[in-house]
């Protein structure tokens, strides 16, 4: 992978992901502009780099077409990773607004400029496919347009459509990458976290840790430098171009055996109960629609980034709780 030292914007920087790649890219000696409007991100997640001589950052929202003509016009790669995520309790609107239009902001911006544009997806495209490990070349199969859920998916397919059709019509190099459930330091403290993260709080505050439906549902979940190191590859590499890519690690488990896991891995005095919640009674009324199994075929990227995931879903787990218990102490004690 070539050295050269590029200049890099990062949409959604101070969030978990933007934050966390920040910090990779700097430390390979790139400069680095931030976007970020904070409705998500937090300040203290890029404090560390808040100083450094490479990083600008820019509190505004990737929303506001004014803002994308006051950048620079000499990056090399622009990479994007500002969205709303899963409405699961409302937000359809911002969700399909958010990641449409401030996708197609920052796509003009790449076309203006003919900049390589590295765009976030999700492994929620694959919706319900049945065509397990889901491959890149493999089918979509989203559930009904009533179930609010599906409108994340829908809101990162039209991205990925988009940035291609972009590519083909105005000859710049775009890559998708389809995450699959990252997690790690600064990873947000609630359901737009992951499972993992609301299940480390109930066992930090002794509250009982929700389950969806039977808790046999499986996923891959991948340790935020595994993630942080496909973002890199696919954004300095040019074999990446014109590619899909799922990023993720291997290791599937059911969403009560990873309640289990993080009940063992915690201290002695915070365990924490289970309980299984019917489908129908998280989903206000609203019909409610699950993936059963998702699982990623990682060896594309393998093959043409190479990257895989490094990090055991134990150790993994561990770091993320002992961050999760450092940060939660560090409020109570400011409180």
């Amino acid at each position: 992978m070539s050295t050269e030292h590029k200049k890099v914007l990062v949409t959604g920087v101070a969030g978990f992901l933007g934050s966390n790649l920040l910090s990779k890219l700097l430390s390979e000696g790139h400069t680095v502009v931030g976007i970020d409007n904070l409705s998500m991100g937090r300040m203290e997640n890029i404090g560390d780099n808040i100083n450094h001589t490479n990083f600008e950052f820019i509190e505004k929202d990737i929303l506001d077409a004014s803002v994308i003509e006051e950048l620079d016009n000499d990056f090399d790669v622009i990479i994007h990773l500002a969205a709303f995520k899963i409405p699961r309790y409302g937000n359809a609107v911002a969700t399909l607004q958010v990641n449409s239009k401030g996708s197609e902001n920052m796509l003009e911006f790449a076309r203006k400029n003919k900049t390589k544009f590295v765009l976030a997806s999700t492994s929620d495209v694959y919706g319900m496919s049945p065509d397990i490990p889901f491959k890149e070349d493999g089918n979509c199969v989203l559930g009904d347009s009533k179930v609010p859920r599906w409108a994340y998916a829908v809101s990162k397919l039209f991205d990925e459509h988009l940035a291609l059709a972009y590519m083909e019509d105005y000859d710049f190099p775009v890559v998708m990458l389809r995450f699959f459930g990252s997690y790690g330091p600064n990873q947000h403290l609630s359901w737009w976290g992951g499972p993992q993260s609301v299940f480390i709080d109930c066992i930090l505050n002794n509250k009982v840790i929700p389950i969806h439906g039977d808790g046999k549902q499986t996923r891959t979940f991948t340790f935020v430098q595994d993630t942080v190191a496909g973002i890199y590859a696919a954004a300095m590499k040019p074999e990446a171009n014109g590619e899909i890519f799922n990023i993720g690690a291997n290791e599937e488990i059911t969403i009560l055996q990873l309640a289990e896991m993080l009940n063992d891995i915690a201290d002695e005095t915070n365990k924490s109960e289970i309980k299984l919640i019917p489908y129908n009674e998280i989903s206000s009324g609203r019909k409610y629609q699950d993936v059963m199994r998702r699982v990623p075929d990682t060896s594309k990227a393998e093959r043409i980034l190479g990257v895989k995931a490094q990090t055991s879903m134990r150790e993994g787990l561990k770091i993320t709780y002992d961050w999760q218990k450092r940060v939660t102490s560090a409020k109570v004690e400011t409180a």
